[in-house]
């Protein structure tokens, strides 16, 4: 038996709804008065059933007739409500013809489309009459007890008073996390850089939290990598999948390639000589030997240190794998197990215990086992109760029930108790993959379009139901976030379990289904919802398994990797997916399509498309007869020119997501008649009248973000004055663009004007606007809920707004804005102390600025209190010196402004400090600066300084990383005991680097355009170097200048490094045509992993050096004399 729990209740609840009185009317004016009577009918026997459905679901459990009478019920109501669909998809027909002045057609043909739905639906009603018929008399052979529907198990859940997710410690794992990150933290001395780490443990007992806290956990033992990777591996063991996902993951871009192996050389460059962490969550047994050591091939070119952490249920895993050491996780205690209780019950909130609290504490703990996810989760299911009902929940009986599942009890449990529809929403993700990250609103658009979420009061909107169902999901730790992105949540792989369990046959994933060849079976008819993970070239064969499901609601692909280009065979678009008549959600995002079917319109049940990140250069025009569409997802469709002409007919769209379809020249006409819209991501104002800014005005739902593009295009500012956007309370986000800049700017002010949108709004952005001055709402107090404003190219204007007198203002950036010549008084406003909470401030490209006048202070106050990051750029006329009183300031970049002094005399908490083409830097010695980066490019009166006794970098004993351009002295460095990494642009004075110059703890530098260095060191390089990479030094003969060059003593070890103390990994040599040899003794350290030598021509041989080196895994060699490297000698 392939069931679970049968989730009828709120389900018979949503069909009993549609059956009103009033709907059956207006179903009856499609129909005829049989139809009045059959419909009534249905609504009585359906109450009837409702009346012992809920004695029902709990027989189910022991009853396995009950069970089969469920699933027949269940099978039914699905197709009841595919008739009901179908009716009011005909009224929504009917009223977008009436709508459109369709009373012009001629009565005869408007009795042919009629026709033809009454003679479909007769039979169809019909079927469903004998079938509810006989569900109704086998009910009464089950012997079933009348318990009624007005039970509030079925009646629209409603949000607790407290349902906040918390969020802290991981309970109990104190010992467990200092053990695991003191493996992580010793560099064991090995023939590979990289060691592997364990964490072993049975499924629930806390192995992928306790990973997740080591891997953000910011203690100096964590900073220590140079990389951190998370990479989810799952039962399915895909080692391309694996090796592209940590390129992504490091590179954050999508991965192209075809061949493995140059993914591999990819990744090998990404890691080479850097100290890394990847996470390797949830592997299993399928990952074996062979698997493994062509996975780790890139691993071995990192730095020493790096570690690969690995959690896993198998033990054979981690020898496989060779961990050096094995953390085995094991249960939690029982208090901390009760910790862990409260903190998702909130108990700590309720004061009230009975007498026999102790024996309750000791029953819960009891029924964990240990596991804190056990405890999780009921806690979760507690917490909305009284504990007077908890003795109810843990007696029982589905604790001692026993199948064959392998569903942890407490996880049945907590999906019992879920309120029906929540029952429906839970197992719906039954199709999402395992480990795949969702957003809140990614699920809340499926469930809607597929009917899950009861439709609420006129007052509320569904999205907003929708957002409560899965906040409650959340709490119950049913969802939880992702370890690698805040905004994502993810299931637990025991709760996906639980959810393929609770949905039986009417999920299917294509991906958990296949057999011993592995070969994949064949959805069953029964099934509704349906998903698979999409390939890189998915043929006709993978869907071969959805033949028979032709009443597939839900057909959705995921894909595993960011950013991917699939291809889809058009035998799916053409044959598979019109003949899937019911389907409500249809996606086709990442594949590389360029056009839909017509067909695609006789979709009439689909609520949501998705065609996102495809080529397609249009919609068929059929599209717009899709009356039932909600969700219509265009994102990135860079190619599409144009929506269909007849869009306004979809009006029950309600989100139309088209952000970065940059090919879009304007909107269709009548958009204001899609009053339902709530999400709009980019009006494109056209050049006509037709698509007129003035269709946003009867939008009053749109919610969100709100891009406004090609501005330029309104010609008449009365239709900016209708687009009303101050009464769009729901925007949080608003973008207003010009595209082109030969407007005179009047009619663009009197636009800007007319655009003022609500106080509650969060994020404005202005781009290319033409105007001299810019809208005075812009900057007012009003705006109390602003945090961020971005004004760029807006080139014309002179004067900022009194963007100083918004409360709640974060982050500013300000950019392109030539025309400012002065910042004073007009920016900060009048009234109190200017941006109280401001945090981020950035000013680029001003070509015109010329000075920025200190705000006048009263005694006690601070310029920009809360500012920590200050970026001032392309700003070549401005003089003076940057506002001294900063004393929250933790970064400070100032770039290519000549006229400007830095004064950092009082930036204490300074962490980071970018200097580049600046007139001076003022600083005292005896402040204690705490900076960790220090780039200084083009600044003579600073660099000429660093070398003195009482210099600039006396003071920075913190210091890891320092860049210094254009510096004429030689600078004393060993006194920086932290510093790390070097790069070094220009010093004409350097010759080569005396080995006690450089501090002990350099491990990374980088030397360019130097033309008086001939020689990197003498003697040899100094041992904590990882990484040396030399570009551009026309004199550099040699890479070590040898004793015997100087006429020292010859006894030294032919190598650059005694082998015992080389830590050098990685070594570039690029454009050094003087250079003729790496030393008189070439052999290169056998630590050398990673060589590359390019475009030195007079370069004698090399060959010796790499003879008997086992450790060089890359090695490139280009524009060299033929004669300095021979394969054969290699």
């Amino acid at each position: 038996m392939v069931l679970g729990e049968v989730f009828l209740g709120a389900f018979l609840q949503v069909l009993l709804d549609r059956l009103s009185p009033r709907a059956i009317i207006n179903f009856a004016s499609l129909h005829g008065a049989s139809v009045d009577k059959k419909l009534k009918k249905w609504s009585s026997t359906l109450s009837t059933i409702g009346a012992v459905l809920y004695d029902a679901e709990e027989k189910q459990l022991t009853s396995e007739a009950v069970n089969l009478w469920l699933d027949d019920l269940k099978d039914l109501a699905y197709d009841i409500e595919d008739i009901l669909d179908k009716f009011s998809i005909e009224l929504l027909r009917r009223r977008v013809k009436e709508q459109h002045g369709a009373a012009t057609i001629s009565k005869v043909r408007s009795l042919i489309p009629q026709a033809k739905f009454n003679f479909h639906m007769n039979s169809k009603i019909k079927e469903i009459t004998d079938r509810l018929r006989d569900i109704s008399e086998r009910k009464e052979s089950l012997r079933l007890n009348d318990i009624g529907m007005s039970s509030n198990h079925y009646r629209a859940w409603k949000m607790p008073p407290s349902s906040c997710r918390p969020d802290g410690p991981v309970i109990g794992r104190d010992w467990d996390q200092s053990q695991v990150v003191g493996f992580l933290s010793v560099a064991e001395p090995s023939a590979i850089n990289f060691h592997v780490v364990a964490i072993l443990g049975m499924a629930g007992v806390g192995k992928t939290t306790l990973a997740g806290h080591v891997f953000n956990n910011d203690d100096d033992a964590m900073q220590q990598f140079d990389l951190k990777v998370w990479v989810y591996v799952s039962d399915e063991f895909n080692i391309v999948r694996v090796t592209k996902a940590i390129l992504e993951s490091i590179t954050s871009e999508h991965c192209k390639l075809k061949e493995f192996s140059k993914v591999q050389d990819n990744l090998s460059k990404e890691l080479t000589g850097k100290k890394f962490l990847v996470v390797l969550d949830d592997v299993w047994d399928t990952c074996d030997y062979d698997m493994w050591t062509k996975l780790q091939s890139p691993f071995r070119v990192g730095a020493l240190g790096s570690k690969i952490l690995v959690t896993t249920r198998h033990e054979s895993v981690a020898r496989m794998m060779g961990a050096i050491q094995v953390h085995n996780l094991k249960c939690i205690s029982s208090d901390d197990c009760w910790q862990v209780f409260e903190q998702h019950s909130s108990l700590n909130i309720n004061n009230s215990r009975p007498h026999n609290f102790e024996s309750l504490r000791d029953k819960i703990t009891a029924k964990c086992n240990g596991l804190p996810l056990a405890a999780r989760t009921l806690g979760g299911l507690l917490r909305c109760k009284e504990i007077g009902e908890w003795e109810e929940i843990l007696d029982n009986k589905l604790w001692s029930l026993s199948d064959k599942s392998g569903i942890l009890p407490v996880l049945k449990l907590s999906y019992h108790s879920l309120p029906s529809n929540l029952k429906r929403c839970f197992a719906y993700c039954s199709i999402l993959p395992n480990d795949y990250e969702f957003s809140e609103k990614q699920l809340i658009l499926l469930w809607m379009a597929d009917g899950l979420i009861l439709h609420p009061e006129q007052s509320r909107q569904m999205e907003d139901l929708g957002g409560e169902y899965f906040q409650e999901l959340l709490s119950r730790s049913l969802f939880q976030k992702s370890n690698k992105d805040s905004s994502q949540y993810v299931m637990h792989d025991l709760i996906s379990e639980l959810a393929r369990w609770a949905a039986g046959e009417v999920c299917f994933r294509l991906e958990d289904n296949v057999d011993d060849n592995m070969q994949h079976l064949r959805c069953s008819p029964k099934a509704r919802h349906s998903s698979y993970i999409s390939g890189e070239f998915d043929g006709i064969t993978k869907f071969v398994a959805f033949s028979e499901a032709k009443r597939l609601r839900t057909f959705l692909p995921f894909t595993l990797s960011e950013n991917p280009q699939n291809y889809l065979t058009c035998k799916v678009t053409l044959d598979l997916v019109p003949k899937l008549q019911y389907l409500r959600v249809l996606s086709f995002n990442s594949y590389q399509i360029t056009e839909l079917p017509d067909s695609i319109g006789k979709l009439k049940y689909l609520r949501y498309l998705d065609v996102s990140h495809t080529p397609i250069r249009s919609l068929p025009e059929s599209t717009s007869t899709l009356y039932n569409l909600q969700v219509l997802i265009l994102e990135s469709c860079s190619l599409l020119e144009a929506l269909p002409t007849n869009m306004r007919n979809l009006i029950n769209l309600r989100h139309l997501s088209n952000s970065s379809v940059h090919s879009l020249k304007g909107m269709p006409m009548q958009l204001g008649r899609l009053t339902n819209l709530q999400t709009l991501a980019d009006f494109v104002v056209g050049k006509g009248s037709e698509s007129g800014i003035r269709e946003i005005g009867p939008l009053l739902h749109l919610r969100g973000t709100l891009h406004l593009s090609r501005l330029e295009n309104v010609t008449d500012v009365e239709d900016a004055r209708r687009a009303d956007l101050i009464s769009k309370k729901e925007l949080d986000v608003l973008l207003l663009q010009w595209h082109e800049l030969n407007g005179t700017g009047e009619r663009e002010a009197d636009v800007l004007d007319m655009l003022q949108p609500h106080r509650k709004l969060k994020e404005l952005t202005i781009r290319r606007y033409t105007g001299e001055k810019i809208a005075a709402w812009v900057g007012s107090p009003s705006f109390t809920s602003m945090v961020l404003v971005n004004l760029e190219d807006c080139s014309k204007c002179r004067f900022l707004p009194p963007l100083g007198q918004l409360p709640s203002l974060k982050e500013l950036f300000i950019k392109g804005m030539s025309g400012v010549e002065s910042v004073g008084s007009e920016f900060y406003g009048e009234g109190s102390l200017p941006f109280p909470l401001l945090e981020t401030l950035s000013f680029q490209n001003m070509q015109g600025w010329k000075e920025w006048i200190p705000l006048e202070r009263h005694q006690g106050t601070k310029d920009f209190p809360c500012l920590k990051k200050l970026s001032i750029y392309a700003c070549p006329k401005l003089e003076g010196v940057v506002p001294e009183n900063l004393y929250s300031l933790e970064e400070l970049v100032v770039r290519e402004c000549d006229q400007l002094v830095v004064s950092i005399a009082n930036y204490k908490e300074l962490s980071v400090l970018c200097i580049r083409y600046c007139k001076g830097v003022v600083y005292r010695s005896v402040v204690d600066f705490q900076l960790l980066y220090l780039e200084i490019t083009g600044c003579e009166e600073l660099t000429c300084s660093l070398q003195n006794e009482d210099g600039f970098l006396q003071n920075l004993m913190s210091l890891r990383h320092l860049s210094i351009e254009g510096n004429s002295h030689l600078v004393q460095l060993q006194h920086l005991r932290l510093l790390q990494e070097l790069h070094i642009d220009k010093w004409p004075s350097l010759v080569s680097f005396p080995l006690a110059s450089l501090p002990p703890s350099l491990k990374d530098i980088k030397i360019r355009g130097c033309d008086s260095l001939t020689y990197f060191a003498r003697y040899q390089i100094p041992p904590s170097l990882r990484r040396i990479e030399i570009n551009r030094c026309q004199n550099l003969k040699s890479l070590v200048e040898d004793e015997e060059a100087i006429g020292g003593s010859s006894s030294s070890s032919p190598c650059l490094i005694q082998d015992e103390e080389s830590c050098l990994e990685y070594l570039s040599i690029w454009n050094c045509p003087s250079l003729i040899s790496l030393s008189s003794r070439v052999k290169l350290p056998r630590a050398l992993k990673h060589l590359q030598i390019h475009t030195c021509r007079r370069l004698e041989s090399i060959a010796d050096a790499l003879h008997d080196n086992i450790s060089l895994e890359y090695i490139h060699i280009w524009r060299v004399p033929k004669k300095s490297f021979q394969l054969e000698r290699v």
